[in-house]
């Protein structure tokens, strides 16, 4: 097996085993704030005054299964995802750390590259999300299945950008952003967290309530792609394709609805990204402390 080398000199070896049941059910809970932030930065296709308004109108028109509208999707592309993310930010923060570059250099720039290799993986999962996710007025039992849609896109539109992997230069900037600040924002701030050795309880705290500000601050430097990538994937005002390219989309919605309508979804998405931020980053440095200590 390959090796690969730690912050300290030693070489991984085998991973710790991974509990994929933990990260399906943190999807499954996350999924209804997922779809209402969804729906909001749709716009057009779909009419919401804001995330209550979101919720009730679902829940009365489409039931509370309603909010598991394409959750097949993330469900999938889970385990990938996770497990390119942090395989290649610590591939990545290898070749940037070297002298003359800073960590807070080279931590950011592995972040940034991580999340855009990162959304080549989950590009096409998102865009079969994002349409089932649009479809309000059809209820779940009658929706065509993620494998369907998957195969009617790739048939229909091919599997390019204009296909099953639209909205990619979107997903690119919306993943390499978000990894820039949260790992980036992370190693600048950890110096507040008390030690473990000292003050465990308050280093378990410490690192979940930094987790879920970088990445809540995160999710608020990223969310104009995020909104530029839903436009993208999903349905078009009238049929008519009007969003093409990812800041040809930032411009248009900026232009016709305003500088706030790039922020539609935010606290949904900090609702779904915050908590999971910081337990996202209490377990990467586990498994970390894991494999220094195994190998």
């Amino acid at each position: 097996m390959e090796r690969l080398r730690m912050e300290d000199g030693s070489s991984l070896r085998e991973a710790p085993p991974v509990r994929s049941d933990k990260r399906l059910i943190e999807v499954c809970l996350m999924q209804p704030l997922d779809l209402i932030k969804t729906r909001l930065q749709l716009g057009g296709a779909t009419q919401y005054k804001g995330v209550y308004d979101c919720f009730v109108k679902i829940v009365r028109k489409e039931g509370l299964l309603g909010f598991y509208k394409g959750i097949l999707p993330p469900i999938l592309a889970e385990t990938p995802k996770r497990a390119t993310k942090f395989f290649t930010f610590e591939q990545y923060r290898l070749i940037f750390d070297r002298e003359g570059v800073s960590q807070t250099v080279a931590v950011s720039l592995a972040g940034a590259l991580s999340g855009c290799t990162e959304a080549l993986v989950v590009t096409p999962f998102e865009v079969v999300k994002v349409r089932l996710q649009a479809q309000a007025d059809i209820a779940i039992k009658e929706q065509k299945s993620a494998a369907t849609v998957a195969r009617e896109i790739a048939r229909a539109e091919g599997y390019g950008t204009t296909g099953i992997y639209r909205g990619l230069t979107a997903t690119l900037a919306r993943h390499g952003i978000w990894n820039l600040v949260y790992f980036g924002g992370y190693h600048n701030m950890k110096w507040i967290v008390p030690e473990k050795k000292t003050d465990p309880t308050g280093n378990l705290f410490g690192r979940l309530g930094l987790g879920f500000c970088v990445g809540s601050l995160a999710s608020a430097a990223n969310i104009p792609f995020d909104v530029a990538k839903s436009r993208i994937q999903g349905p078009q005002p009238n049929d008519v394709r009007i969003y093409t390219g990812c800041l040809q989309t930032v411009k248009l919605v900026y232009q016709q609805e305003g500088f706030r309508a790039l922020y539609k979804g935010l606290v949904p998405k900090i609702m779904r990204l915050g908590p999971g931020g910081g337990i996202m980053l209490v377990a990467y440095e586990n498994v970390y402390e894991w494999l220094k200590k195994n190998t």
